[in-house]
């Protein structure tokens, strides 16, 4: 089996941690065994949490543990010039008007606060659906109509199609934000279409998106999404197996190269922490123990 392309998509709203750091050797290690090329794609559109020093750290940190890739911005200068997705912008707003012109879109004015007030799961249950707010009005959110979606089917690696029923967490997602821009679940899968990615490697906390691009990549009709193969990996949790964070300083990849550990050391921490017997000191071991959960 073998694919074209796979990606490497971080978002620069915080210091790369071991997490991230373990879902990009996962990428790596399946894109040697399948002969697949790596894109970097950094998801820059969320301007409230951007920072320049976070996109120089995914750089710093791809080159600290010897993670190459075959596409994208080698540097910031590059990364400005050409790769960022404000150059995309256009094809956002071209698939946004396709959503609305499927009439699958409904405009939403509820704050964060409002929808927990009205679910203290804090799931947007389709609140203003029927309220007929018009796509235009300043300060709406473009929601996407899930009432009526069905089974939603995706190609699993290796290779075996299985049917989801979207969770209630991601029902009704937004694919325009309040202040107009294109939201993650919008441009993520037209990211992946525009550059032609055909193996997408995750973790689990992102099963919802999934089965979400795929309905958007069907109103945009765009069969080639269904043919995208996805790996959803088990998350990489802590010592106390808590969650880890981009707001938890002390598993970032910044912090343990500046208390001067090296590469064999943070290898061998994400074996410790993946639960590994025997131990991992470098990508090859890595490689070899994960081969392929």
């Amino acid at each position: 089996m073998e694919f074209k392309l796979t990606r490497i998509a971080p978002t620069p709203s915080g210091f790369l941690h071991l997490g991230n750091l373990y879902s990009f050797l996962i990428t790596k290690a399946l894109a040697v065994k399948h002969g697949a090329k790596i894109l970097l794609r950094i998801d820059d559109l969320d301007r409230e949490r951007f920072r320049t020093e976070y996109v120089q750290d995914i750089f710093d940190t791809l080159d600290f543990m010897e993670i190459s890739y075959d596409l994208g911005p080698k540097n910031l200068h590059e990364f400005d010039s050409e790769w960022s997705q404000n150059h995309r912008l256009s094809l956002y707003e071209e698939g946004l008007e396709k959503l609305r012109t499927r009439n699958i879109l409904f405009a939403c004015d509820c704050s964060r606060k409002k929808i927990q007030q009205m679910d203290s799961s804090g799931y947007y249950l389709g609140h203003c659906q029927d309220r007929r707010i018009p796509l235009d009005r300043e300060e709406v959110a473009w929601r996407y109509n899930t009432f009526t979606a069905d089974f939603i089917k995706i190609k699993e690696y290796p290779d075996q199609f299985k049917s989801y029923i979207l969770p209630d967490e991601t029902a009704f997602f937004t694919v325009r934000k309040k202040e107009r821009l294109p939201a993650y679940r919008l441009t993520s899968v037209i990211d992946d279409l525009h550059y032609g990615v055909d193996f997408i490697i995750r973790g689990t906390d992102l099963f919802g998106s999934t089965l979400a691009q795929q309905l958007v990549a069907e109103k945009l009709s765009d069969q080639t999404f269904k043919e995208v193969t996805f790996l959803h990996h088990k998350l990489l949790r802590g010592p106390n197996k808590e969650k880890l964070s981009k707001t938890e300083g002390s598993t970032s990849i910044q912090f343990l190269r500046k208390a001067g550990k090296k590469p064999a050391d943070v290898y061998q921490i994400l074996g410790e922490l993946s639960g590994s017997k025997e131990p991992i000191v470098d990508f090859d071991s890595f490689k070899n123990y994960m081969s392929f959960k």
